[in-house]
């Protein structure tokens, strides 16, 4: 069976003044997801479920989805502030500002995914060799695995110019994920690399492992996301930005001793989406990848 490859790309793009996820960035107007799903394509995977929000559908259909449903097995489901939520629960969350996180976002799918996955973030660019890697995992698991899996980047291999990023910094053991912690808020500060985490500056090397959201799950993983997710909500029901972090989620899978995660590395160089300045970096990058041959000039072929 193919693993199928889920996307989350229901994010507001606060940061990048616009909806990132459909911005143009090929020659042809692709998107960085078209890019993305290709590359999965390509590496073995045999559908793909977008996590969107009900405001973009329109312009996700006409500037993405139908392209892609074209050439590929797609779907897609919605990620509200009110999905999955209990009416005592949507009253209490009535002040909510921001989508409830990367663990809700997976859930929305659950439904619609009964084979192995993979999850990666819209506005990253993640490369072949990664997509490859997780697609000879899932395809070798076996019914009722535990045994999920991530692929690892260098930190400073993911680091943009143009601001601060968001990194769980990964712990590892004999191959295997031993602990995740996210940091919200990574920076250049001259030429040291900063993480301000718990109202404190902590230098990094930059050689540090980081996950990029990009992690490969048996189905039985939706189980421990449920559990995760129904104590996140009770604590944090009536808080209006507190997100509840899929690196948080799978770090639990291992601390709880409810799966392993096998840690995969990967050389490759990040880009991506997070800031309006990015465009034109990425823009650049993919059309060099096209000069080289690495991506044909036009993605699609119908």
């Amino acid at each position: 069976m193919k693993p199928t490859l889920v996307v989350l790309a229901a994010g507001m793009g606060s940061r990048y003044g616009g909806v990132k996820q459909i911005d143009s960035v090929g020659v042809h107007g692709e998107t960085l997801l078209d890019f993305g799903v290709y590359d999965a394509m390509k590496s073995g995977f045999g559908k793909v479920v977008f996590i969107i929000r009900k405001d973009i559908e329109k312009d996700f259909r006409e500037r993405l989805f139908d392209r892609i449903a074209r050439n590929m097995d797609a779907d897609y489901v919605f990620q509200g502030m009110d999905t999955l939520l209990t009416e005592e629960q949507k009253r209490l969350s009535a002040n909510r500002k921001k989508p409830w996180g990367t663990i809700h976002a997976v859930l929305c799918a659950k439904d619609r995914v009964k084979e192995p996955f993979a999850v990666i973030n819209a506005d990253d660019y993640y490369g072949r060799e990664a997509f490859a890697i997780l697609s000879k995992h899932l395809g070798s698991l076996e019914e009722g695995s535990r045994e999920h899996a991530m692929v690892g980047y260098v930190l400073d291999h993911t680091m943009s110019l143009s601001g601060s990023v968001s990194r769980a910094i990964c712990t590892v053991e004999d191959g295997y994920l031993k602990s995740m912690r996210e940091n919200t808020k990574i920076e250049f500060v001259g030429k040291k690399v900063i993480s301000h985490i718990d109202d404190q500056d902590v230098e990094l090397t930059g050689k540090e492992w980081v996950s990029m959201n990009f992690f490969g799950f048996s189905p039985t993983a939706f189980d421990s996301f449920s559990s995760y997710w129904e104590e996140f909500i009770k604590d944090n029901i009536t808080t209006e930005k507190t997100e509840c972090f899929l690196p948080n989620g799978a770090s639990r899978i291992v601390t709880n001793n409810e799966g392993k995660i096998k840690f995969y590395t990967t050389q490759e160089k990040w880009f991506g989406m997070t800031y309006s300045e990015d465009r034109q970096l990425v823009r650049s990058e993919l059309s060099k990848k096209t000069e080289a041959g690495y991506y044909p000039e036009k993605l699609w072929t119908k």
